[in-house]
C-alpha cells in the first residue's frame, strides 16, 4: 500500500509539472492512503495561488479543492487522523529536521510501506527510515 502527500495533490490539482505522473498513480494505484491533515495543505496551497499570487480565481480554487474532496470521498484516497501519527512523526521530525507536516507522511508510510512524493528532503528521509519511496519531480 501506498501513501501519497500533500505536495503530490497539489501538483496534480494545480497541472505542475509531471502532474500527468500523479493523475495516472491515481488511477492505478487505487487506493492510496494519506493523512487528513493533507486536506488542509492542499486548501492552503489553493489559498496561495488565489489570494496571495492572484493566480486563479476563487471560484477555481473551491472547485479544485472539491475534487481533492471527492477523491477521498469515492475512496481513491483513503484518508486517516493524523493525530494517530503524531508522537512517531514529531520524533522523524526532531532527528531529521522537517516539519512535522511532512513527517506525518513519513510516518503513516512506515505502516505501509511505499511514500510517493515531490519532495526532495522528505523522500530522501523516508529512504534513510527504509521506507520506498518514489519522487516525482
Amino acid at each position: 500500500m501506498t501513501v501519497i502527500d500533500a505536495s503530490l495533490l497539489v501538483k496534480y490539482v494545480l497541472h505542475e509539472e509531471g502532474w500527468e505522473k500523479v493523475s495516472e498513480t491515481l488511477r492505478h494505484d487505487s487506493p492510496l492512503y494519506s493523512v487528513d491533515h493533507v486536506l488542509k495543505e492542499v486548501a492552503n496551497a489553493l489559498w496561495k495561488h488565489a489570494y496571495l499570487r492572484k493566480m486563479m480565481p476563487t471560484s477555481l480554487a473551491h472547485e479544485l479543492y472539491s475534487l481533492v474532496e471527492r477523491l477521498a470521498e469515492t475512496r481513491v484516497i483513503v484518508l486517516e487522523e493524523e493525530r494517530i501519527y503524531l508522537p512517531r512523526a514529531l520524533h522523524i521530525a526532531l532527528q531529521h529536521g522537517l516539519t512535522v507536516y511532512d513527517s506525518l507522511y513519513i510516518a503513516q508510510a512506515e505502516k505501509y510501506g511505499k511514500l510517493l512524493t515531490s519532495d526532495a528532503t522528505q523522500a530522501r528521509v523516508a529512504t534513510d527510515l527504509g521506507i520506498e519511496t518514489i519522487l516525482i519531480s
